[in-house]
Parts: C-alpha cells; sequence; structure tokens
C-alpha cells in the first residue's frame, strides 16, 4: 500500500497552533508585510512630526494594525467604499496608496493624495475607493451610510466599510445611520475600532453599555466583537458580515476590540493610562508578534521575515524622501477642488 503523503511547509498555522483560524504561509507573510509597513510609516511619521516637518494633528494607528488589514481581505479595491475617522494613515496604506502619496500629504506637498492640502486627516483616494479621513468625530459614519446607499441604488454589489471608535460610538448621528441602514438593508459595515480609551477617557467611564457590538439592537442590526489583535479573527469575522451584506441582509455591527500604544494623537502624553498597562499589552497582545507566531508554526524562516523587514524600511525611507523633495503647493491651489465641475 503506498504511502500517503507527507505535509510540506505549505502547511496552514493552525496545524501546530490549537484552534487557530486556518491561513497559508504565503497569506500569513503577506499579512506580515502590510502590519509591517504600517507600523514602520507610522513610526517615521511621528519622527517627523517631531521635527516639525508635519503639521496639524497627527493620529498613529500603531497597535492597531491587525484591523484595517484584515478589513482588507473582503475589500473589492476601487468597487467598495472605506470611510473612516481622523486615525487614518493605516487604513490608507491597507487600502493600497501608495506610501510616498500618503507621506507627502502628511508633509503638505503637492505630491501627496490631495495635493498637500488634505494633510493627516483628509486625504482621499477615489481609485483605491479611500474616502477619507474625516476629523468631525462621528461624520464619517453618516456619509459612510450615504455610500452605502449610493451603492444600494445603483445596484452595483458595492459594500460600505464605515471606521469609527468608541468615541464616536456615543455620536447621535451614529444611531440615526443605524436606523436609516436597517430600514433600507443598506451594505453597510460598521467597524468600531473600540482601543478602549477614545480621546482619553476609558470605555468604562464614558459609556453607560460597553457592549459596543450590541449598539444596533433596538434597530435590528445584528453585531459581534472581535478580538482586533489577531489579524485572522478579524479577517473571518469581516469575511460574513461582507457576504451577509452583498446577499441584501443589511447592515452589520463589528465591534474589534484593539489597543493604540501611542496617545490620542501626537500632542497626547496619554497619563490617563499606566505605562505597565501599555507594556503589557505589546509584550502580550502584539498584532505583529501574533503574525510571526503563526509563521513560525507555518515554518517561516528569519532570512524570510528579515528580507521583508529590510524591503519594508526601504519603501518606508523612499516615501520620506519624496515627500522632502516634493514641493509644496502654488498658493494657486488654494481655490482648486472646492467644488467638483458638472
Amino acid at each position: 500500500m503506498a504511502k500517503a503523503p507527507a505535509k510540506t511547509a505549505q502547511n496552514t498555522a493552525s496545524d501546530k497552533i490549537p484552534n487557530a483560524p486556518s491561513a497559508s504561509k504565503e497569506d500569513l507573510l503577506r499579512f506580515y508585510r502590510e502590519m509591517v509597513l504600517i507600523r514602520r510609516f507610522e513610526e517615521r511619521a511621528g519622527q517627523l512630526y517631531g521635527m516639525g516637518l508635519i503639521g496639524g494633528f497627527c493620529h498613529l494607528y500603531i497597535g492597531q494594525e491587525a484591523v484595517a488589514v484584515g478589513v482588507q481581505e473582503s475589500v473589492k479595491q476601487g468597487h467598495d467604499k472605506i470611510i473612516t475617522g481622523y486615525r487614518d494613515h493605516g487604513h490608507m496604506l491597507a487600502a493600497g496608496m501608495d506610501p510616498k502619496e500618503v507621506m507627502a500629504e502628511l508633509t503638505g506637498r503637492i505630491g501627496g493624495s490631495s495635493k498637500g492640502k488634505g494633510g493627516s486627516m483628509h486625504m482621499f483616494d477615489v481609485p483605491t475607493g479611500f474616502y477619507g479621513g474625516h476629523g468631525i468625530v462621528g461624520a464619517q459614519v453618516a456619509l459612510g451610510t450615504g455610500l452605502a446607499f449610493a451603492g444600494k441604488y445603483r445596484g452595483d454589489d458595492s459594500v460600505a466599510f464605515i471606521y469609527f471608535g468608541d468615541g464616536a460610538a456615543n455620536q447621535g448621528q451614529v444611531y440615526e445611520s443605524f436606523n436609516m441602514a436597517q430600514l433600507w438593508k443598506l451594505p453597510a459595515i460598521y467597524i468600531i475600532e473600540n482601543n478602549q480609551y477614545a480621546m482619553g477617557t476609558s470605555i468604562e467611564r464614558s459609556s453607560a453599555t460597553t457592549q459596543l457590538s450590541q449598539r444596533g439592537a433596538s434597530f435590528g442590526i445584528p453585531g459581534e466583537q472581535v478580538d482586533g489583535m489577531d489579524v485572522l479573527a478579524v479577517r473571518d469575522a469581516v469575511k460574513k458580515a461582507v457576504e451577509r451584506a452583498r446577499a441584501g441582509e443589511g447592515p452589520y455591527i463589528l465591534e474589534v476590540k484593539t489597543y493604540r500604544y501611542r496617545g490620542h494623537s501626537m500632542s497626547d502624553p496619554a497619563k490617563y493610562r499606566t505605562k505597565e498597562e501599555v507594556d503589557e499589552v505589546k509584550k502580550t497582545r502584539d498584532p505583529i508578534d501574533h503574525v510571526k507566531m503563526l509563521l513560525q508554526a507555518a515554518n517561516a524562516t528569519e532570512d524570510e521575515l528579515k528580507t521583508i523587514d529590510n524591503e519594508i524600511k526601504a519603501i518606508v525611507a523612499e516615501a520620506v524622501q519624496f515627500a522632502q523633495e516634493s514641493p509644496e503647493p502654488d498658493p494657486s491651489e488654494l481655490y482648486t477642488d472646492v467644488y467638483v465641475e458638472a
């Protein structure tokens, strides 16, 4: 009797880690690359802000990388719509925007995706389906619901991915949006990035109910809570929600429990939590370290990871150089793109 073929290095991570979601080595390497890109990019953005090369506000995504990367697996690039608040750099990169254009926009240069006029909080990139970047807390929820309405009205099978945080979850326009989305069965996925501190107040002190996935219950919108430090858990939860939306079954709420390592913005010293708390999360729940563990189980080598690390380092360095060499917008640009021509 012939022997059964031996398992190869194409094993999924779950072959060696009990109860781990299934993913191929190739997928895990891709997730690792995308998450490392976001983290290294944000680290450099923080440095440039400290040097005075980025003005205004700057909200970093460090620690939350698994959310945007996991969600993006279900996005049809350029067809579906993505919209978020002001902590948006990670979503842009996950959506496929050019790091050079993102960094140039952060530094207010003409080579940026919005010609240097949007800055950190107000970038757009229609080709990748990224509709901002919004500085008004919760405003993107109403706008994103409008994007979902447009998709259903046109019958184009598109889905709107609408990100907002635990702080924005208490805004009134969020619930007006929930009502309309369920009433009209809109293809909207509401992704609550619960980093547990909003702008600087813990969710226990700011919300009477902390199970944010159930905030749509009174409208009949189902929801679930997801581990936002696990890219595969995010991927799998979003996939189910999107299948439901594309089938015409209406909106869904995903409360993604995550954690930002830095303050609310670059000007926030984050004295409302202890250093020990942050260090404990970094040590035990870091999303990139989690992918590394899964890659070890899938027989990835240190050389493979180092190759990716070096590639990302070069990409981010190139983005910084491009941003510094790109000129500032001409004053005449102040009057362009204010209205859309018919």
